[in-house]
């Protein structure tokens, strides 16, 4: 990138990695006489400097073609250098494949002459090794058939003797200053005086320093100081005595930028898109661009996208109207010029001659390397545009569409500020990579969004918006759904009023989450307020629910994947009956309620744990335990005691310390519940339901023991109306008696033992008879001829709703009426 900075020079290979590289160099004077040898020369074709140094270079070839295509290599127009493969005789007698690069040399005296580099077949010399990583490079530019080498010959006092027209091209340095002089003296400085000190470790040793990178010795405020690699051999001459040194490089700035670039996109991999929150993704993408690319970088999400909702249909306007954008990510390194810009999450205003909307027009990339801040142009109409400018200078652009899978999702834009170069083509390059790698996270984030906001919808709209326990027991609820990760998961709670002023209380759990968790959730949650008007026992109850979600799992079976289509719950789900302060309670694999004492004591009841819904075939069993007035029931799921970091046991402890806090509405309990939780983004969903109970007093309730035999009737209805009398209820009267009337009668006539009347005053007026039969009463429509079967029909018209439960020994049959009635 042209923004790279580095350390003054970085040696790529060690001197040992050095010794096989295969790269071997010779200098020839004017007539084409090897006057220079190094080692690895002596290595690739055997002969020591003894035996070549003084010799026509032309010897070592094995015939006449490969002298006539060597020839070629010097001829005038090769002065910047000619390559290709010939065949040399190795000392051992045989014919080895070397590639030859040739470069024309000049000195003080004016003549020329030669530096040949060698390379075995398949091994190109030292300073090729980057263009193999600038080639595996998607979009790389075009590369020249040969890349242009610099030589440099130094004396043994490492004083410039020979040098080709190209060095000075790539260094900075003119020939003048440069021949005869050293490093230092022609371009002082540190970074000089430490590639000296390099050569001269490779004059005294002999050991070749092979890809050391250092830069260009161009003014350091100049824009577009190059990065060179360079490699240093030592020259030998017959004796094998040090002539010099030869120094060879090339341009490796564009590999360097490669390199950066790939390591940008390294990056990119590991910081964008590690969670699935649209914003968050917005700002990773930001926070990776600065410094690394731009100075300031800014991305726009559609408005809807945040929302999980569908983005822009299709590149361009929507309708002919400028679409609404939010901001998802900024990053500056002008942190006190950032007011003039729209914070995260604040809605972004785009003039409709923005490059934004030119982007969305033309689904292409706005690059412009030298803003044009001329009057008439868009900036005019951009504030934001000219407070950059203005306070920072900012002097180059690049927007970026972000679209994924079809659909636009904004707009990301690029600025470069102050002495920086301006964007290159391969800067676009880049910025597109970025945030085409940005736009899958991000579209994979918006649609995560819509799921979970649809799951999380439906969770909440299958949740009881205003749960209330009438006479038994005030509730408070809380529910938290899991985190971003996880997604909504399969919890509820219910609180469901039942005859006789009795609640139940439930909660339960789906295993899973999603949209799928939430849809069966609601179907458990239906099926269990259908069999609690059904009146059944909690374990009854659980055993039916149980069947229900066997049915569902059959109905859903995929036939290919059985694995994927079992569906498990848990359950907990309790009767509390205020007239006895009975609770009753069975779960199926669910944790044990939370039962708070008046004076602040908290135990978990005891309860056979069953096994989760779903199994089939387990038989659950209910406890009845019996609670004093205003005793605290705590109904939750597992989300809220259990943490991947810690153990459930010390969930429950940190649940009963807080439960076990004196003074305290149920509402205020629930919030410190909710608030100590170690997670402020849980992994699972929490749902708590607390319950504080009440009990009827004497006053609200009147019961009797009668024969079953048809003279008490009468008795029965005596009883019931002197005790609605007491109560100032005179209005239900007559319809009490004939419910009594009728609901007596029936149990005389298919009961043996004792019968049972009971009236309860709550919020409606209850009335109960319990007998000893099994058999229960089923509402039948009588045709005009029949003398039997109108009990039950006139008992259904008198009452708000009417039915029957099973009770010890027997059932119990009960009618209700509102206590106010309807004008």
């Amino acid at each position: 990138m042209s923004s790279s900075t580095g350390t003054p020079f970085t040696t790529v290979r060690t001197a040992a990695e050095a010794a096989g590289t295969g790269t071997a160099i010779a200098l020839l004077d004017a007539n084409k006489r090897v006057v220079g040898w190094t080692r690895a020369a002596e290595q690739l074709v055997g002969y020591p400097p003894a035996d070549v140094v003084g010799c026509p270079a032309a010897t070592l070839l094995v015939d006449s073609e490969d002298r006539a295509k060597a020839s070629a290599f010097f001829e005038p127009g090769a002065a910047r250098g000619r390559s290709g493969f010939v065949k040399v005789r190795h000392r051992d007698g045989r014919r080895i494949d070397v590639r030859l690069c040739v470069q024309s040399l000049s000195g003080h005296n004016g003549q020329a002459q030669w530096v040949v580099s060698a390379g075995g077949k398949g091994t190109p010399p030292a300073w090729a090794a980057d263009r193999a990583v600038l080639e595996s490079l998607p979009g790389t530019l075009n590369l020249p058939s040969r890349l242009p080498v610099g030589v440099v010959i130094r004396d043994t006092e490492l004083r410039c003797t020979w040098v080709n027209d190209t060095q000075g091209l790539k260094d900075g340095i003119p020939m003048p200053r440069r021949l005869g002089r050293r490093l230092p003296e022609a371009a002082p400085g540190t970074e000089a005086a430490q590639l000296e000190a390099l050569m001269r470790q490779v004059l005294h040793s002999g050991v070749p320093a092979l890809n050391v990178e250092y830069r260009t010795f161009l003014p350091a405020q100049a824009p577009r100081r190059h990065t060179l690699t360079a490699s240093f051999f030592r020259l030998d001459d017959a004796q094998g005595r040090a002539l010099g040194v030869c120094a060879v490089s090339v341009d490796a700035t564009d590999s360097r930028r490669a390199q950066e670039r790939l390591a940008i996109l390294g990056e990119a991999g590991k910081r964008i898109g590690t969670t699935l929150d649209v914003m968050q993704t917005g700002q990773e993408l930001a926070d990776l661009a600065v410094p690394l690319l731009a100075d300031r970088a800014t991305v726009d999400l559609a408005e809807s996208v945040p929302l999980g909702e569908e983005p822009l249909a299709r590149l361009g306007l929507k309708g002919g109207r400028t679409p609404a954008f939010r901001r998802a990510g900024l990053a500056t390194i002008h942190p006190e010029t950032s007011q003039a810009l729209a914070a995260r999450a604040e809605a972004v205003i785009v003039p409709p001659t923005s490059p934004n909307i030119s982007v969305l027009r033309s689904g292409k990339s706005h690059f412009e390397p030298i803003l044009d801040t001329s009057p008439g142009t868009w900036v005019d109409h951009h504030d934001a545009a000219r407070a950059a400018i203005h306070d920072c200078t900012a002097h180059s652009l690049i927007v970026v569409p972000i679209h994924a899978r079809g659909a636009v999702l904004g707009v990301a834009a690029f600025v470069r500020t102050g002495d920086r170069a301006p964007f290159e083509e391969d800067d676009l390059l880049l910025a597109e990579e970025l945030v085409s790698r940005a736009a899958l996270s991000l579209d994979n984030a918006r649609q995560y969004a819509r799921e979970r906001s649809a799951a999380l919808a439906l969770q909440r709209h299958l949740l009881p918006h205003h749960a209330a326990g009438g006479a038994a027991a005030d509730v408070a609820s809380r529910y938290l759904p899991a985190d971003d990760h996880h997604g909504v998961g399969g919890d509820w709670f219910d609180v469901i009023q039942l005859p006789g002023a009795r609640v139940a209380l439930v909660v339960g759990d789906v295993v899973g989450h999603g949209i799928k968790a939430a849809a069966t959730m609601g179907q458990l949650r239906t099926a269990v307020r259908t069999l609690a008007d059904m009146d059944m026992p909690p374990d009854e109850l659980l055993s039916r629910l149980d069947e229900q979600a066997l049915r569902l799992t059959e109905a859903d079976a995929d036939p290919d994947d059985p694995a994927n289509t079992t569906m498990t719950a848990t359950c907990l789900y309790a009767v509390y009956d205020p007239a006895t302060r009975c609770c009753t309670m069975a779960q199926a694999g669910h944790p044990p309620p939370a039962i708070i004492d008046p004076h602040g004591g908290v135990t978990f009841a005891d309860l056979p744990a069953g096994a989760p819904l779903g199994l089939g075939l387990v038989p659950f069993e209910s406890v009845t335990v019996q609670l004093p007035e205003n005793t605290t029931l705590a109904f939750y799921t597992d989300g809220l005691i259990e943490d991947r970091n810690q153990d459930i046991d010390i969930g429950m402890d940190r649940l009963a310390t807080i439960l076990s806090r004196r003074g305290l509405t149920l509402d205020e309990l629930g919030s410190s519940v909710v608030e100590t939780l170690p997670a402020r983004a849980p992994s699972d969903d929490v749902t708590l339901l607390l319950a504080r109970t009440r009990s009827l007093g004497p006053d609200q309730i009147a019961s009797w023991q009668l024969p079953a035999e048809p003279a008490f009737v009468s008795r029965a209805r005596a009883l019931a109306t002197r005790q609605l009398a007491q109560w100032g209820l005179d209005r239900l009267a007559q319809s009490t008696e004939l419910i009594v009337s009728e609901l007596v009668t029936n149990a005389i006539r298919h009961s043996q033992g004792t019968i049972g009347l009971r009236l309860i005053q709550h919020g409606a007026l209850t009335c109960e008879v319990y007998d000893t039969s099994n058999n229960h009463p089923r509402l039948r429509h009588p045709q005009t001829t029949d003398e039997n079967g109108r009990g039950l029909a006139l008992v259904a018209h008198l009452s708000r709703r009417w039915g029957t439960r099973n009770a010890p020994d027997g059932k119990l049959i009960w009618a209700e009426q509102p206590l106010t009635t309807s004008p």
